[in-house]
């Protein structure tokens, strides 16, 4: 990796979205351990194609996405790949924050008395940036929870992992495809903690070389080899080399 074209770091309980090019790659840290990234990918020339989370974790036979998971649309295309993460295990199944659990469990914070310090449910602040791009509550969609773990018990009942958190965790997401990005720091819904918690995440935009035939994501998944070769032909790219790599 190259030194950052771009840094900026997401504050504690806020939001923000861009537009994010092909053959780039986002680094994300938990700059204080413990922090929540709540994201939605969309395909900015077609909006209607979006980040499909269930197809995500059931054709790569996951429950929880790390390093050499893809991440796919919702037209069998890969927006996005894990090419490296030392944290490990971040959950897509759990949603976000709603505005509702956000009232009940940390009280009613409000602009006009906290001003930036007031505490924003991710709903609200997905919704936010959506607007920007004239979406709406409709293109809500499941989103990815970076920097969280969750873990099942045998009754399929869903926890947060508060002991896997680690200051200086990161992952580094390189796009496959052009996407718009909505970020928000807003706390995990399963996170159980008294207090609304408030943990900034710093984004580094970088330069990355695209898909290779020794390519760690193209070669995890069969279907994850087909969603690259969807987006290669969404693209018309020079044809990625398979031919050391291994049948689809």
């Amino acid at each position: 990796m190259t030194q950052p074209l771009y840094e900026y770091t997401v504050p504690r309980g806020h939001h923000w979205s861009f537009r994010m090019r092909r053959n780039r790659a986002l680094r994300l840290t938990d700059v204080e351990g413990g922090g929540n990234l709540g994201m939605l990918i969309f395909n900015p020339e077609l909006l209607l194609e979006r980040y499909n989370a269930p197809d995500t974790m059931k054709a790569q036979q996951t429950f929880r996405l790390t390093q050499g998971n893809c991440l796919y649309s919702d037209m069998g295309r890969c927006l996005a790949s894990i090419i490296q993460d030392d944290f490990g295990g971040h959950d897509s199944a759990s949603g976000t924050l709603t505005r509702r659990a956000c009232f009940e469990r940390f009280g009613r914070w409000t602009f006009q008395e906290y001003m930036n310090e007031w505490c924003l449910s991710g709903e609200e602040s997905f919704l936010t940036e959506l607007a920007k791009y004239g979406l709406g509550e409709r293109d809500l969609h499941a989103n990815l929870n970076l920097f969280s773990r969750v873990e099942t018990d045998e009754d399929g009942t869903m926890r947060y992992v508060d002991s896997h958190n680690r200051p200086g965790a990161s992952v580094t997401l390189r796009f496959d495809m052009d996407a718009l990005v909505i970020l928000t720091t807003s706390p995990h819904p399963l996170n159980p903690a008294k207090n609304y918690p408030k943990k900034p995440i710093q984004v580094e935009f970088l330069k990355t070389d695209p898909v290779t035939a020794d390519d760690e994501c193209l070669n995890a998944h069969a279907t994850s080899r087909r969603a690259l070769e969807n987006t290669r032909l969404y693209y018309l790219d020079d044809p990625v080399l398979f031919e050391n790599a291994g049948g689809a």
